[in-house]
């Protein structure tokens, strides 16, 4: 298990794994349909199944394409869904299924149905059986074929398989209740007839199973335990049940529903996002405004960042939005320490420094991280006679509050000199300014004067002859309202006419000719900017930008960034999320520079820490008992802090930094660390002593270890056999045995590696 505040699905697993259900097996699946490309929307499904697999010891997750539909699926839909979760950082390894290989046996358990009275073959049209299946007030009308006799529907139905009728003809659909409250009920279709070619089966079938029909049922025969799928399929988890119920299975997997992503500002039904490719409002599926995975991955989000995200929203059993800059917070906080700092000029005015040596070059040391020079370098930025800085950073008459460059003011170049603008010059014909004429103070180096005097503007800039020509594609959100469609327009109607512009006259520093396609660099004050492979070119680089620097569309709403709603009990949902847009006074600041350059903190972390004096309180006096800054402020913000406004806990920042430090050093493992930690808040005692009671230590004594997998599978001799024999899956069994059988206290590297080597021999 991972330090996660345990959500309701994965309570639930742990629960069942403590009650020793489905054997000890924990096994999710991610079943996408090949009929589009992933969205953000499947991010969050997917880290939470391939999530579960990986936290819990021995659980799997499988990838089971739901290909029942051949009229929109396609190979290359397969292909995609494959790169984008390898992409998210997750893999299947040999559990890729698809609901076609199930065609035979999903026909076989239909056959079952009609056999048992339970299933007929219909004729009504589909508008029919709207009609027939009443309202909400009203049950509905049995169909004139409800009562088939059996050996007619057998026979309707192997001439359906059999290919002797046009779609639309007949449907098979199971005899349940034309009454039932939940209209799902009222004898759903199982299957229906699509003459279409279908790109794994071919012409082989001309029926095909619903969804409902398909997805237990191969749920079943992969053995899956916990069935993990979105809200809207709530209803649809009594068919699930019934069809189990009537069916000869051996699994009984259970269908848990949680929250869907909604997100303002985006589109995440497929029809809609298809739409956009067919009417060319984006140049694909991949376009970096979509909000698919494959859009992001060319925009330049990294996987790290998603990932981050949909931890950070959580798992929910009601559906709320969460605001799209939640997510940009993640992919800023993700970039911050990793992306390298540099100059790059969008808008170029040309500046003449007039007292600077013709031909001569200054050579300037820039940091590349400003935050940890030590260790991070720097880079050379040359300056010269000709200079160019952005065209927003002059104005001939300033407004109130303008602190850059204008007619007789001094402003400080980044990491260079102070220099003042001594003369504007402009086109005779348009008297647009085309250039500045300037002198500099050369003993201002580094930019600060020597007599003391104060400057207030700093402005970035690069060397005319030196900067490199670069085509920058700025990046915005692509409907310029919260909940596109909304009022009864087209959602189309609401799309961003700015959603992008693309700069081709921009300039960028020469230490970005060896940057890498695929490289990521935060240009000073607009923003992250991605190389991307597929458009750039030797000598001809394409930048994406990723995100800005700020949520520019909050402040243009007059109101600080809105959080996500999910998690409402937790008062920071995320680090990142909780002072972010924050106007800081200059001594806040000053805070928040020193815990990321004395501890090493993210920026986001540091803003809690002085935005919340107890969050403060609590991090300095764990960070004496723990010397894991890191570790410690995400303790402290995602747990403590809360447990304190919740329960009113008088708790004690040496208790939470005793228990990261057991944790860092692998003395419990991250689940004894939450029952550590839960104890301590209960008051039952401190961190060492709660371990030692309770015997939560970690067991990494290889021998002791060896006699608990030994006793375990002496026990289980039929299991073993099976294991034996080739039903592999009962190896998650076996170590949520010995996990059980140690408390959860065993080191799961060791466990798996014990089970290994004890299963392999004869």
């Amino acid at each position: 298990m991972t330090d996660r505040p345990l959500d309701f699905i994965r309570s639930g697993i742990t629960s069942d794994l403590a009650a020793d259900k489905n054997d000890g097996r924990v096994v999710t699946r991610f079943p996408p349909e090949p009929n589009g490309y992933l969205h953000i929307g499947h991010a969050k499904s997917i880290c939470l199944n391939f999530g579960i697999a990986e936290e819990f010891p021995g659980a799997v997750c499988h990838l089971r394409f739901d290909d029942t539909n051949p009229s929109t699926e396609d190979p290359e839909y397969v292909e995609s869904i494959q790169r984008d979760i390898r992409w998210l950082g997750f893999d299947w390894h040999d559990k890729l299924f698809f609901a076609s290989d199930y065609f035979e046996l999903l026909y076989r358990h239909a056959v079952h149905l009609i056999e048992a009275g339970l299933a007929y073959v219909d004729g009504l049209s589909e508008d029919e059986i709207r009609d027939y299946r009443g309202t909400v007030t009203e049950p509905g009308r049995p169909s004139p074929d409800r009562d088939r006799p059996i050996a007619e529907n057998l026979d309707l139905f192997a001439r359906m398989r059999a290919g002797e009728f046009a779609d639309g003809t007949y449907t098979l659909r199971a005899k349940i209740d034309m009454a039932a409250a939940n209209m799902k009920m009222r004898d759903p279709l199982l299957y229906r007839i699509r003459h279409h070619h279908h790109y794994r089966t071919g012409s082989e079938w001309c029926i095909y199973p619903m969804y409902d029909f398909a997805h237990c049922l191969s749920d079943e025969q992969e053995g899956i335990t916990h069935s993990l799928c979105t809200l809207e399929f709530e209803n649809n988890r009594d068919i699930y049940d019934w069809v189990l119920d009537h069916s000869r299975t051996r699994y009984r997997p259970v269908q848990i529903e949680f929250a869907r992503l909604f997100m303002n500002y985006t589109v995440l039904s497929k029809r809609k996002l298809l739409q956009l490719v067919q009417d060319g409002h984006v140049s694909g599926w991949d376009d970096p405004r979509m909000p698919t995975l494959s859009g992001y991955r060319r925009r330049g989000y990294t996987a790290s960042a998603i990932r981050a995200f949909c931890d950070r929203i959580g798992v929910a059993k009601s559906n709320s939005v969460v605001d799209v800059a939640q997510l940009e917070h993640a992919i800023r906080d993700d970039l911050n320490p990793t992306a390298p700092r540099v100059m790059a000029v969008l808008d170029p005015l040309k500046v003449v420094i007039t007292n600077f040596p013709e031909g001569e070059v200054d050579e300037l040391d820039a940091p590349s991280f400003p935050h940890d020079v030590a260790a991070e370098g720097s880079r050379p930025v040359p300056f010269s006679r000709q200079l160019f800085i952005e065209r927003a950073d002059f104005a001939e008459d300033p407004p109130k509050g303008f602190h850059r460059l204008a007619p007789g003011r001094e402003v400080r170049l980044r990491y260079a000199y102070l220099v003042r603008c001594d003369e504007v010059i402009k086109d005779p014909d348009s008297g647009e300014v085309i250039e500045l004429r300037c002198s500099y103070d050369p003993a201002s180096r580094g930019g600060t004067a020597p007599d003391g005097r104060k400057v207030r503007g700093t402005i970035h800039w690069v060397s005319a002859p030196h900067s490199l020509p670069a085509e920058i594609r700025v990046y915005d959100r692509l409907f310029k309202v919260e909940q596109p469609g909304s009022g009864g327009v087209d959602f189309k109607q609401h799309l961003n006419p700015d959603s992008l512009e693309i700069v081709s006259a921009a300039r960028i520093e020469p230490s970005l000719a060896t940057a890498a396609a695929g490289d990521r660099f935060q240009f000073e004050r607009h923003g992250y900017f991605y190389l991307e492979p597929e458009s750039s070119r030797p000598g001809a680089p394409v930048f994406n930008r990723i995100v800005p620097l700020r949520d520019s569309w909050a402040k243009a709403k007059g109101q600080a960034p809105a959080k996500a709603k999910s998690r409402p009990k937790k008062p920071f949902p995320a680090p990142a999320a909780a002072a972010s847009e924050k106007t800081w006074t200059a001594a806040e600041q000053a805070a928040i520079t020193a815990y990321r350059e004395q501890h090493g903190l993210a920026t986001a972390s540091a803003e809690v820490l002085v935005a919340e004096p107890s969050a403060a309180r609590l991090f300095a006096d764990a960070l004496a008992v723990a010397n894991f800054p890191q570790p410690v402020a995400n303790w402290v913000i995602n747990e403590a802090l809360a447990a304190v406004k919740e329960s009113d806990s008088s708790l004690d920042g040496r208790d939470v930094g005793e228990i990261v430090a057991m944790l860092e050093k692998g003395t419990i493992t991250g689940r004894a660390a939450k029952q550590v930690f839960a104890a301590v808040v209960a008051g039952k005692g401190r961190p060492a002593e709660i371990v030692a009671r309770e015997g939560l230590a970690q067991i990494d004594d290889r021998e002791a270890l060896a006699e608990v997998v030994a006793e375990i599978l002496a026990g289980r001799p039929a299991e073993v056999e099976a294991f034996r024999g080739g039903k592999q899956a009962l190896f998650g069994f076996f170590v949520g045995q010995v996990m059980q059988a140690t408390k959860g206290a065993a080191n799961p590297g060791l466990v798996r590696e014990l089970l290994t080597e004890s299963l392999s021999r004869p």
